[in-house]
């Protein structure tokens, strides 16, 4: 299997860190969104969406990252993708969560504003009114996670054990902290965070991102 990827990608490192951990060998083919190789002829007959990843598994091709990390699980029989109905629709429903609340307010309404020149908007105004509705709405996701959805009692986002819907929430939420947040006032947040950052594989697929984070800290970016 091949897997279209660029290790910066938000959508890319659940994938990663799947593969990383389970010891599943993927043809790992960067995708350079830097220099714009996502928006060139080439790669538009790959994914005319000209986002990654996409995964090419023999003549059947996949996009989107939640589609992706599901096939993967089911077709390495990860128990981290449960088979009992219930248990895999609670994974379904937290996984559609992050996509569906938490990225559009925290990734593309707070964090890539700020930090990527193509999301930045056309003037001072419209970009200061941006980030003060998306600080707003994402702080209210984080709440919702941290109370609601974890709480004091939860190890991970589905009960006691952890699920690919923490591998790919964690990609997401730990986002926050490119900007400089801490996560402090999400105290179940944190801790959670903290407990997938200790998977043995989370240093080095998150290495690139990182080190990206760390050119940032010059800059005036505003923080949770």
């Amino acid at each position: 299997m091949k897997l279209y990827y660029h290790p910066a990608s938000t959508t890319s490192r659940p994938l990663m860190l799947f593969a990383a951990e389970n010891g599943l060998a993927l043809d790992m083919q960067v995708v350079d969104l830097f220099t714009g190789e996502h928006l060139q002829p080439a790669f538009d007959v790959i994914n005319p969406n000209h986002l990654v990843p996409v995964l090419d598994d023999g003549d059947f091709r996949l996009t989107e990252s939640s589609a992706i990390l599901k096939y993967l699980a089911d077709k390495t029989g990860s128990p981290l993708y449960p088979k009992d109905l219930q248990q895999r629709a609670r994974v379904n429903e937290r996984m559609d969560w992050v996509n569906t609340q938490l990225c559009r307010d925290l990734a593309y309404g707070f964090v890539y504003p700020q930090i990527f020149p193509g999301h930045k908007r056309p003037t001072a105004e419209v970009q200061q009114a941006t980030l003060q509705w998306g600080k707003e709405r994402a702080a209210a996701w984080l709440k919702v996670l941290d109370e609601r959805i974890l709480g004091n009692a939860n190890a991970y986002l589905c009960g006691d054990a952890i699920t690919i819907a923490d591998y790919y929430a964690a990609s997401f939420v730990a986002l926050a902290e490119l900007t400089g947040g801490d996560l402090a006032a999400f105290p179940n947040v944190q801790r959670w965070l903290a407990r997938m950052k200790s998977l043995k594989s989370w240093k080095q697929v998150n290495e690139t991102i990182d080190g990206f984070g760390a050119s940032l800290k010059a800059q005036p970016l505003v923080s949770l």
